[in-house]
């Protein structure tokens, strides 16, 4: 009796198979590495999120994204009927070749390891490499995106950045801005000092702590040179170098303080060899002895 109740299914129907397509099956095995990629990142980053900077949270994605990329186009290349053995010869080949010519990119991959452990820089940083500044954008394996200040983009590869002098202008939450002064010697030097404390403290943007350094540095040609130090937050830069620029100008006309400039005195010697006359000084005439 159980026999009478079995369906037959038609023999095309009986045959089928919905993944028999290489095609086919290629796009799920495509679909499931974008997927697996996501989610093994997540897995990865998500608990250690609060200890990992933005920076190791790009390599670990990168690195992710990488791996399963080469593990789905080795898994396409089989469905299509390509030996891994033979792949694996083939690229070992082709790999020595391709060594020669890629010995640069290894190098910045190199480079951008040791980057990522030693950790100079951060994405977010304001960094200086030579006569380039500007933010971090992003650290890959070959190369680093800086955007500078004016909206460049600029790519550095990491083999630069390892080996020349790199300065990374926002590491710490706090900076210090000098001010070098040249002032004018009729300038009283107790003075000037209390002036630039004032303009130092007046202002809020400057740090009360570490209080500001004002110093005598030294004397030129033709001025007294002064530096005045104020520490502010990182984030305040912009505004507290405008607003103290103008604060000590508009001091120093208050209360006549003179900036010094560059002052030359051009003497013009006689042909007679007679000494020149200076300022204050009456003149001075050659002594003249009896007639021979």
């Amino acid at each position: 009796m159980a026999e009478d109740f079995m369906i037959t299914l038609p023999e095309p129907l009986a045959t089928f198979q919905p993944y028999a397509n290489p095609i086919a099956r290629s796009v799920v095995i495509l679909a499931l590495g974008f997927f697996l990629a996501f989610v093994l990142s997540q897995l990865l980053i998500r608990p250690l999120s609060s200890r990992l900077s933005p920076q190791s949270r790009l390599i670990i994605r990168k690195t992710v994204d990488y791996t399963l990329s080469i593990v789905v186009v080795i898994m396409i290349l089989k469905e299509f009927g390509f030996q891994l053995t033979t792949l694996l010869g083939a690229a070992g080949i082709a790999g020595i070749a391709i060594g020669f010519a890629a010995q640069t990119s290894l190098s910045n991959i190199i480079s951008g390891i040791f980057l990522v452990f030693e950790k100079p820089f951060e994405v977010g940083d304001v960094i200086r490499l030579g006569e380039h500044t500007g933010f971090v954008e992003s650290i890959d394996l070959l190369s680093l995106t800086l955007r500078t200040f004016d909206n460049i983009t600029i790519r550095i590869p990491n083999e630069t950045l390892v080996k020349g002098m790199l300065i990374n202008v926002t590491r710490h939450p706090i900076r210090r801005y000098d001010i070098q002064l040249g002032l004018s010697y009729e300038q009283d030097v107790d003075r000037v000092m209390n002036v630039l404390r004032e303009v130092a403290d007046e202002n809020p943007h400057v740090l009360v702590e570490p209080e500001p350094l004002v110093a005598l540095t030294g004397f030129g040609d033709s001025q007294l040179k002064f530096l005045l130090g104020v520490w502010h937050e990182k984030d305040d830069f912009i505004e507290m170098r405008n607003s103290i620029l103008r604060d000590l100008k508009a001091r120093f006309d208050k209360d006549g303080i003179e900036i010094a400039y560059p002052r030359r005195v051009i003497m013009n010697r006689p042909d007679s060899g007679a000494p020149v006359k200076e300022e204050g000084e009456e003149p001075v005439t050659p002594p003249t002895g009896p007639a021979r």
